[in-house]
């Protein structure tokens, strides 16, 4: 309810400089001469007219909502202080209080900044977001560096795995331990500096096929070469 108040309130303040800025410049002759008539210079009519209506816009769409609030507030001491000034006078009394009656209204829209419905709220709710939103991505950053420099600490404290040498098999023909030994005499061949003897096969004489040396048999005529 405060928020409907304060929107209709603020329409109503923005409405009198509305009304009376528009009234100006479709009279700038009579305004120039109104305020000739207090002492002013000439050629007031025009800036006080834009004034006037610009800051009332201003209140109205809520935009620099207590930038123009301070100086309406301003405005309005000033021109009752410079035009309604004779207190003698009933009219000018009234104009006087009613004058500072709308610069204290103002100054309550400056000091209590109900900014619901208004560009300044806009900005005020966008602002915020995007705080909230640096807050998550540096809050996102933060535990990012956090999971990388704990995964480095794990790194540093596991120990190294060996990496097994692969296992290549011997030729065919080559003895693991030994190497070629084709004279079996338990030497590498190729450690030697001579070349190995070659393997001699015993001749067997076994004409009769009974397994035995037929010169370990007993001599028997019939089987001599």
């Amino acid at each position: 309810m405060s928020s409907i108040a304060a929107f209709f309130g603020r329409l109503m303040l923005a409405a009198i400089f509305i009304i009376a800025g528009a009234g100006k410049l479709g009279d700038l002759a009579g305004t120039d001469h109104y305020i000739q008539s207090v002492g002013m210079p000439a050629g007031l009519a025009l800036p006080a007219a834009i004034f006037e209506l610009v800051a009332g816009l201003a209140i109205a769409l809520g935009v620099m909502t207590r930038f123009f609030s301070l100086l309406l507030a301003g405005f309005c001491l000033l021109t009752a202080v410079l035009f309604h000034n004779n207190f003698a006078d009933q009219t000018n009394s009234i104009m006087f209080m009613k004058n500072v009656a709308i610069a204290g209204g103002f100054l309550c829209l400056f000091a209590q900044s109900h900014l619901h419905w208004s560009y300044d709220a806009i900005r005020v709710r966008r602002k915020a977001e995007l705080a909230t939103a640096d807050a998550d991505a540096a809050r996102h950053d933060a535990e990012l560096r956090a999971a990388k420099a704990e995964g480095h600490a794990d790194a540093l404290r596991s120990p190294a795995v060996a990496v097994p040498a692969a296992v290549t098999s011997p030729p065919v023909g080559i003895d693991p331990a030994v190497g070629i030994d084709r004279n079996r005499d338990g030497i590498d061949d190729r450690a030697q500096t001579f070349a190995p003897a070659p393997v001699v096969t015993p001749t067997v004489h076994d004409r009769d096929g009974d397994g035995i040396d037929d010169r370990a048999e007993p001599i028997d005529p019939r089987l001599r070469p």
